[in-house]
C-alpha cells in the first residue's frame, strides 16, 4: 500500500479516558487509524509509529502538553491540534509558539473536531476512507454547506449556532433513526451529558423553528430520543 493510500494515523493524547474514547470512535468512523495515549510518557512511546496528526491535551498527568510539543517537534512534523479547557488567548498563543498548528477549546462539538482533522489531513494530501462527503446536503428546501458549516432555506442563511449546526448535521446523517439524548450529547458536544440535558432540548427547539416549512423537522419519540424526518402534515 502506498503512502497516499494508507489510512492516516492519529495519536490521541488525552488523560480523560471517556473523552479519549469518544474522540477515538468519532475519528475511526471517518476511516482513520487511531492510537491512544493517556500521558506524555505513553505518547513518547507511540511516536515511533509516525502519526500524521496528534490531538494533544494541554494538561497531562505527567506534564504539560506545551512542553511535550516543544520536545517532539524536533523529531516529528505531524500536525498538532491542542485540546484544552483554558480559555485565555495567551494559552492559544503559547500553543502556537510551542509548535502546535491548531487549537480546540473544550467543550467542543464532535463535528467540529472531525472537520478540523479532515481539513488538516487534506492539506497534507492524506485522506481517510470516509473523508470526502458531499459538500452540500439537500433535504427539501433545506441545504447544508458542509464546508462553510451553514444551513440555508431557499438559499437564505438561517444563521445556525455552531452546536445547532453540529446537531442538525448529526441527525441528518442518521435520518429516520431516533437518537437518544446521551448519544447526541456525546457525538455533538464531545463529552458525557451529565446533568446538562436542557442543552439538547433548547437546541432542538431552536432548530424546529428554523426548519419550519422546509419539508423536514426533528420529531421526538418518548423514551427513544430525536429523529430528523419528513415533517408530519
Amino acid at each position: 500500500m502506498s503512502y497516499e493510500e494508507r489510512k492516516p494515523l492519529i495519536l490521541i493524547v488525552e488523560d480523560d479516558r471517556s473523552l479519549n474514547t469518544i474522540n477515538r470512535r468519532a475519528l475511526e468512523s471517518e476511516g482513520y487509524a487511531i492510537v491512544s495515549a493517556y500521558s506524555a510518557a505513553e505518547a513518547r512511546e507511540l511516536l515511533s509509529q509516525n502519526p500524521d496528526l496528534l490531538l494533544l491535551d494541554v494538561k497531562l498527568p505527567d506534564g504539560s502538553g506545551f512542553d511535550l510539543c516543544r520536545e517532539i517537534r524536533e523529531t516529528t512534523n505531524a500536525h498538532i491540534i491542542f485540546l484544552t479547557s483554558v480559555t485565555e488567548s495567551s494559552g492559544e498563543l503559547e500553543g502556537l509558539r510551542a509548535g502546535g498548528n491548531d487549537y480546540l477549546r473544550k467543550p467542543y462539538g464532535i463535528e467540529l473536531l472531525r472537520e478540523r482533522v479532515k481539513t488538516a489531513l487534506r492539506g497534507r494530501g492524506l485522506m481517510g476512507a470516509n473523508t470526502a462527503p458531499p459538500q452540500t446536503v439537500v433535504k427539501g428546501r433545506l441545504t447544508l454547506d458542509t464546508v462553510a458549516r451553514r444551513a440555508m432555506v431557499d438559499g437564505k442563511d438561517v444563521n445556525l449556532r455552531p452546536m445547532e449546526y453540529g446537531l442538525l448535521l448529526f441527525l441528518i446523517r442518521n435520518e429516520g433513526q431516533a437518537m437518544n439524548a446521551e448519544t447526541i450529547y456525546e457525538k455533538v458536544w464531545g463529552q458525557p451529558m451529565g446533568e446538562d440535558r436542557n442543552a439538547i432540548q433548547v437546541a432542538v427547539a431552536r432548530l424546529r423553528k428554523k426548519l419550519e416549512n422546509t419539508g423536514y423537522s426533528i420529531n421526538s419519540a418518548y423514551g427513544r430520543g430525536y429523529a430528523f424526518e419528513p415533517a408530519k402534515n
